[in-house]
């Protein structure tokens, strides 16, 4: 490309709460969350499944398709899906979060995928463990960093850029790091990576790089624009940032009753309901307890359990509901103690917001 038709550094504006602009609502008709509906399902169907992406789907050919391990590389090597596919195979559920998942509930907030609750979903991975294949390939002893760079191109803030990210040798250690080219026993779709990407275990989806084309070894840190310019939680203009990495505690309800279709507030009758929904944290670490508000009560829901380390734990709570108006919640607390906030942590950019997920339900009289 030889003209950058875009201004290099542009702001976006900032945002109130509650008034998106037509680019927005553009961006939410491209990308979509979950029906939180769902959520009484351990695994979410594939098609209801959360979608972020970037810039245009790339339609690759699985059989032309090529991963390359390049760089700081004693021995790089290429390999073909067929050769993939061969390697010792892994099926795992993750659940996968969005960075920006709540930014709508922050104000103010700078322009970005109006997201409100539904950017999560957990789905059953099929691929190979990505540590073996760097060892084969033998990183050089200065390496520091490994940069997965995916096939989705395009601008942001007037900087042109392949879809990238990097994670250290140290993080590649300590985190199970998969590359994908399976969901729900099914090959991956064309708007969920296909037909390889690497899903990051416990870490927002940001670093879960779709259409992977290349695995480059690097003796300086990565710099590419989704790497060092988003993804990092700023108080500020001034502030330089803090990476985004592990998910934070967090938990949804599946909503009770029968919904109106503008507001979505619920309607039920009187009488024994069962709230039941799902929570998760980073990291693998597991959910503690999930608490509901009932009125102006917490109560400790029973925890339903998880079918593995990095997926959300269901949780189910009954409540005798009488007649009125509730705005209920739910909180979840991890094994290290990280509790869910009432409101939303501030960040510039709207991300990471783990605050409760509220309901308003109207509860009329049983029938008779």
């Amino acid at each position: 490309m030889t003209h950058n038709p875009f201004a290099p550094g542009a702001k976006r504006p900032p945002v109130t709460e509650g008034v998106f602009s037509p680019e927005e609502v553009a961006l939410a008709n491209r990308n979509s969350g979950a029906l939180l509906e769902t959520l009484g399902l351990d695994i979410t169907p594939t098609g209801t499944h959360y979608l972020l992406n970037h810039f245009d789907v790339p339609v690759l050919s699985d059989s032309e398709h090529m991963l390359r391990f390049e760089g700081a590389f004693d021995a790089p090597f290429s390999l073909n899906m067929d050769e993939i596919r061969a390697l010792p195979q892994v099926t795992r559920p993750v659940t996968l979060e969005c960075a920006g998942n709540g930014r709508a509930g922050v104000s103010p907030r700078c322009f970005s995928m109006p997201w409100m609750y539904e950017a999560v979903g957990t789905s059953e991975w099929t691929g190979t463990l990505l540590a073996p294949l760097l060892a084969r390939a033998k990183p050089q002893a200065g390496v520091q960093d490994f940069a997965f760079l995916g096939a989705d191109y395009g601008f942001d803030k007037g900087q042109p850029h392949f879809f990238g990210r990097s994670l250290t040798p140290d993080q590649i250690a300590d985190l199970d790091v998969m590359l994908v080219w399976g969901m729900n026993s099914h090959p991956l779709l064309p708007q969920h990576g296909a037909p390889l990407r690497i899903v990051v275990p416990g870490w927002y989806g940001m670093a879960s790089v779709k259409w992977l084309t290349k695995i480059k070894a690097l003796t300086e840190r990565y710099q590419g624009f989704q790497q060092v310019q988003t993804y990092r939680l700023r108080k500020d203009e001034d502030d330089p940032g803090t990476p985004i990495t592990t998910i934070r505690v967090k938990s949804l309800m599946k909503p009770p009753g029968v919904p109106d279709w503008v507001t979505r507030q619920r309607w039920l009758q009187a009488g024994r309901v069962t709230i039941e929904g799902r929570a998760w944290s980073g990291g693998g670490v597991p959910i503690d307890r999930v608490e509901v508000l009932l009125g102006d009560t917490w109560r400790t829901a029973e925890l339903t359990g998880r079918r593995d380390r990095y997926a959300w734990t269901g949780w189910r709570i009954d409540w005798d509901a009488t007649p009125g108006v509730y705005d209920l919640a739910c909180r979840a607390t991890d094994a290290e103690g990280n509790m869910q906030p009432l409101e939303a942590p501030f960040d510039m950019a709207g991300f990471a917001n783990n605050s409760v997920h509220r309901v308003r339900v109207h509860v009329a009289e049983a029938a008779t």
